[in-house]
């Protein structure tokens, strides 16, 4: 059977308890930890840290529930992906830099992340700034030169596991349930079969599989989810 891949991505306003960790729990703590109890002074030293795992682990939904936490504490956050074509200097009011798709970082990219790196951490700009960065290669690994791979290896160093086919299933279920929604065995084994299976894509679909039972005033079956993708 043919799996089909939907260009969904992750729902908007991701966020750490919005976050389904499976294996990766100590990643979750870690960024917990270094966020603090919500006040500036309440955060540790901030060492830089790098998460490394397939597509679909988690690693955008963490950095992005990152930026969005330090936003929400006053600060103000540099964010560099490989969508970024012309990236801005450094700004010495950034609270943390976060550096999303590294594997995929052209070399004014590479050259912009270098920059924002040395500063983030260089004495000259007050207390250092956070450096948290995310690619799906482990750091030695990564097809970067040579002075910014070595330094995205330099502190706290995670990787991220995508979610077992049990672990997705109690997490449609769970989340289906806080929308009032009684998932079956058959729909939830199609929606596992024929779609894209990371957790983000999962989710976004489920939302809009909510959203058309409402409008049809049918339940959710797989007649529905078909007739749904139909539409589209």
């Amino acid at each position: 059977m043919k799996q089909l891949a939907l260009d969904i991505g992750l729902a908007p306003g991701p966020t750490l308890e919005s976050f389904h960790p499976g294996e990766n729990t100590a990643a979750l703590q870690h960024l917990r930890l270094a966020l603090g109890d919500g006040h500036a002074n309440s955060r540790r030293s901030p060492v830089p840290t790098y998460l490394w795992g397939e597509h679909g682990s988690g690693k955008t939904h963490l950095l992005r529930a990152v930026s969005e936490s330090l936003r929400e504490q006053g600060g103000s956050v540099g964010w560099l992906d490989a969508s970024v074509n012309f990236p801005t200097a450094f700004d010495d009011r950034w609270t943390a830099v976060m550096l999303d798709e590294v594997h995929l970082y052209n070399t004014a990219q590479q050259a912009a992340a270098f920059n924002w790196f040395i500063n983030a951490i260089s004495p000259a700009v007050g207390s250092p700034r956070w450096v948290l960065s995310a690619g799906d290669l482990p750091p030695a690994d990564l097809p970067l030169r040579d002075d910014l791979r070595s330094r995205l290896g330099w502190g706290d160093v995670f990787q991220l596991h995508l979610l077992d086919e049990d672990e997705r299933r109690a997490v449609l279920r769970k989340e289906a349930g806080a929308r009032g929604i009684a998932l079956s065995e058959e729909v939830v084994s199609f929606m596992l079969v024929r779609f894209s299976r990371d957790l983000g894509s999962l989710m976004e679909l489920l939302g809009k599989l909510d959203s058309f039972a409402l409008q049809t005033r049918r339940a959710v079956t797989v007649p529905l989810l078909k007739t749904m993708l139909e539409t589209e």
